[in-house]
């Protein structure tokens, strides 16, 4: 509330939307629900959840709590099912605004559906973050840093540093993000993909960049882990010389793969993660401020690292990219997150007749 005038307050309050949806992806089942429910529901809508058909059990397991918590009936519900469930919500008219997060291609299919039918949207999609490195970039902490963004969650999140960008003399650096890398053992430490077909795809990008003259420094292809011989495993791979016009380092692989791409300076870094079409996240290591801070200005990307592998924001910070890794406006969490799940009502009061003469005269 506030004062805007002699005698006249403005203040205003969240309303709630009604019946609104989120549909979560694979890689976070539990996580990116919980992106969603506490906001819309503590906000006062119902809330009707989508899992990844791949993956429901995390999102059972939530309902379950909820009712214990003593949540009333209704308020929060799951319907499972894949691309005939999605296209339900976003047709359905009673569904007042839906979130999504999954990738860029069906990212953009939700949000014109969705929106096509009047609804809010928001649909967050792929990435493929960049990590410049410099050549005064601290090895060890560079090392450990590139390769555990790689290669956590078997390198299946929107987060994952799948391209490095390399300025300058970084192959000391490089040695140090193998010597890494080979310490992240399928099975033991490093946990399989979604699929067969994502364990093709993956490896595939890894043949046709060798093929096509980037040089495999560690591979992670055909692995067979003892006991688990059916699992789908791919091992930490790096890839050195990678050119930009290599599929690999356009594309989201989604995998344990980091695809290293040399460049002359800083401006030809830039100019390299500038030209991807997603802008989710993009990171700097170096121990030159000024530096750091050039790029941090100059990167197209919605969150930004230093010296940080995986600059995922805390809160009260928020999670969201730009260009093709996000459609629709606010971020998923945060503040901003608060006005895409509710109405805004605007008050303006005056009691006063005695005031003097004011705007609202």
């Amino acid at each position: 509330m506030l004062e805007v005038s002699s005698g006249v307050e403005c203040r205003i309050e969240y309303k709630p939307l009604g019946v609104v949806a989120s549909i979560a992806p694979f890689n976070f089942p539990h996580m990116v629900p919980h992106w969603t429910i506490p906001n819309a529901i503590a906000l006062g809508n119902c809330m009707i959840l989508k899992p990844s058909e791949l993956v429901p059990i995390s999102s059972n397991r939530i309902a379950e709590m909820l009712k214990e918590a003593g949540l009333p009936d209704g308020v929060f519900n799951i319907v499972n099912g894949d691309r005939e469930i999605v296209e339900a919500i976003c047709d359905h008219p009673g569904i007042e605004a839906v979130s999504f997060v999954g990738s860029t291609k069906v990212a953009k299919i939700v949000y014109k559906r969705a929106t096509s039918n009047l609804k809010r949207c928001l649909a967050l999609g792929g990435a493929k973050n960049h990590l410049i490195v410099l050549s005064d970039a601290h090895p060890e902490m560079t090392a450990s840093n590139v390769s555990a963004s790689m290669s956590g969650c078997a390198g299946q999140r929107c987060m994952a540093a799948s391209a490095m960008v390399g300025v300058g003399e970084i192959d000391e650096i490089v040695k140090k993000i193998c010597d890494e890398a080979v310490k992240i053992i399928p099975g033991e430490n490093l946990g399989s993909v979604i699929s067969r077909q994502a364990k093709d795809r993956i490896e595939k990008y890894i043949t046709e960049a060798e093929e096509a003259g980037a040089k495999v420094l560690v591979d992670g292809r055909k692995i067979t882990v003892k006991g688990k011989e059916d699992g789908f495993y791919v091992g930490p791979t790096v890839i050195d010389f990678v050119k930009p016009e290599m599929a690999i380092a356009k594309e989201e692989v989604f995998g344990p793969v980091l695809a290293i791409i040399r460049a002359k300076d800083i401006d030809e870094a830039l100019e390299i993660e500038n030209n991807s079409e997603y802008g989710n996240a993009a990171s700097v290591f170096t121990q030159s401020g000024s530096a750091a801070r050039y790029i941090m200005d100059k990167a197209s990307a919605g969150m930004i690292g230093i010296n940080i592998g995986v600059p995922v924001p805390r809160e009260p910070f928020s999670f969201g990219g730009w260009n093709e890794s996000k459609f629709g406006v606010c971020d998923i969490t945060g503040k901003s997150s608060i006005e895409f799940w509710t109405l805004l009502k605007k008050t303006t009061t005056k009691w006063n007749p005695e005031a003097k003469k004011n705007w609202m005269s």
